[in-house]
Order: structure tokens, then sequence, then C-alpha cells
């Protein structure tokens, strides 16, 4: 495991030479297809307005495959259930040890499963709440007050949760915001615009900082 983690490590920046992001397939018969047209949108608004050059269709990368090396932020989302095998965490970790990033936007009612399974990913790490003065809160667009509300769910306050590994931030869980749902086409959910750009600028803030760290 140490051959092949220093193999990941030294082919880590070569890998991420092309910036760009995948939607991560799990197991556990959660909807991890969830929100079809969301990232698409995402990364046009980031094309446009944070000057990046990613591929307008995001690949699909499973959360034990080796691929997921080729990606510097891997999104992941779904209602339901999650499971990761010891294959799958294991390669979750190095994966992010390594560089990567992994946003996990709750669609509600992930929370419960993606927290058990984060435990065997990282065993010693926990969820912490990110204070809404984190650089991810304003590194392209300001959010003053953190998370942005997008969808009610159970009426909660928005929270960010991250997992800092050796003082980074390698994880990114959003709770009660439904970020993704803000990213999707307007029929979908018909959202008003204002609500539409906030959810755009959080996610452009997320992949700026994924690519910059």
């Amino acid at each position: 495991m140490k051959k092949y983690l220093a193999l990941v490590i030294c082919l880590f920046p070569l890998c991420f030479s092309a910036q760009n992001l995948a939607v991560a397939k799990y197991k556990g018969g959660g909807d991890w297809y969830g929100n079809p047209t969301s990232l698409p949108n995402l990364i046009a608004f980031c094309n446009a307005n944070i000057n990046t050059q990613m591929n307008s269709t995001p690949e699909t990368v499973e959360i034990g495959s080796t691929d997921i090396f080729q990606y510097p932020l891997i999104h992941m989302t779904g209602h339901g259930n999650v499971f990761f095998s010891p294959e799958d965490a294991e390669n979750l970790r190095n994966y992010l040890m390594s560089g990567g990033f992994l946003h996990i936007d709750d669609n509600y009612g992930i929370r419960p499963y993606i927290t058990k399974e984060l435990k065997k990913v990282f065993p010693d790490l926990e969820l912490v709440e990110i204070p809404k003065t984190h650089e991810i809160f304003n590194i392209a667009y300001k959010f003053p007050e953190g998370l942005p509300k997008i969808h009610e769910h159970d009426g909660k306050r928005p929270q960010a949760f991250g997992i800092f590994y050796e003082n980074r931030l390698v994880l990114l869980f959003t709770y009660e915001s439904d970020l993704g749902d803000g990213w999707e086409d307007t029929e979908v959910h018909n959202d008003p615009q204002d609500v539409r750009e906030k959810a755009l600028k959080m996610g452009a803030n997320i992949v700026k900082y994924a690519f910059e760290h």
C-alpha cells in the first residue's frame, strides 16, 4: 500500500494538468446520478466567469477506481444510501491525501449515510463546521454569512462541514443548502434568478478553491 501511495503522489500533479471535475458514482443504491443538469450549468458558469476551461460535460467516476486521480475535484450528491467498500475507502483516502478534493452536496437525506461511510475513509478525523470566515466563502465571490440557503428542506440553517488533512480542507459537505438544485436548469425547480445566482457563485468558489489548493 505504501508503494502504491508513493506512486500516486508522484503521478498526481501530472494527472491534474487538465482541470476538470467529475461526478462520483457510489454503491449502496443512492441516486448518485441526481441533478443531471447541475454540473453542466456550473461548468458553463465557471468557464464564463472565473476563467476555467473545463470540459462542458462532466465525466462519471467510481469511488473505487483510480480514474478519480485524473480530477482535482469530484462532486457527489444524492438523497439515499451510500456504501463504501474497504477498497473504495482506501482509494478515496489516497486521493484526498494526495491533493484531491471531494464536494458532497446533500440533496436531502444523504447525511446519516455519508457521515457513517466517511469514518471508513478517515477513522481518526471528524467532520467539523467550517466558519464563515474561511477562504472558500470569498475566494471568487463574497459570502460574508457563509453557505447560502438555496432550498428549504427542514428549514434549518445551511451548514458547511469539512474534513481537514494536514491543515488542508480536502472534503466539503454542504448541508441544508442544496446547491445542486440551484445549479439545475431554471424550469426544474423554478428558483428565482437571484437564488440560482447565489448557488452558482458558491459553486464557483468551490471549484476555484479545489483547483488552487
